[in-house]
């Protein structure tokens, strides 16, 4: 099954939890075991699967980022966007998740985050669930 999600961002850099989104798409699919390949097709936008119980985290993280690639610098792409493509290929744009008993195996902690590195956009996340 293929699926895609659509994400809205509204601001130039954060991270959305897509958690509930993927749970209803892996029963939706009802796959028993399986593979949730997520996919960011997007060059200024990533996906990783980090805590989701402190709200500090998604914070500190993309506190870390913005100071790590700052988004002025010496950067050459004329769109003006050159440090939302580095931070695309620092966080990546993929993810796998396990299913089992028809649920995406995460820890009690874990939550999936779009990231927007160039927002406010219309978004999409791309599920293979197999």
């Amino acid at each position: 099954m293929l699926k895609t999600l659509n994400i809205k961002s509204r601001a130039k850099t954060e991270f959305i939890d897509i958690t509930e989104e993927v749970k209803a798409s892996v029963s939706k699919a009802g796959v028993a075991s399986g593979v949730c390949y997520i996919y960011v097709p997007h060059t200024t936008a990533g996906i990783t699967i980090n805590e989701g119980a402190d709200p500090s985290v998604k914070r500190d993280m993309l506190t870390f980022l913005n100071k790590a690639v700052p988004f002025e610098g010496d950067y050459h792409h004329m769109e003006g966007n050159s440090a939302a493509h580095i931070k695309s290929s620092l966080v990546g744009v993929s993810q796998s998740v396990i299913i089992d008993e028809g649920k995406p195996v995460l820890g009690t902690w874990q939550s999936i985050y779009f990231c927007e590195f160039d927002g406010p956009r219309h978004r999409r996340v791309v599920l293979k669930i197999v």
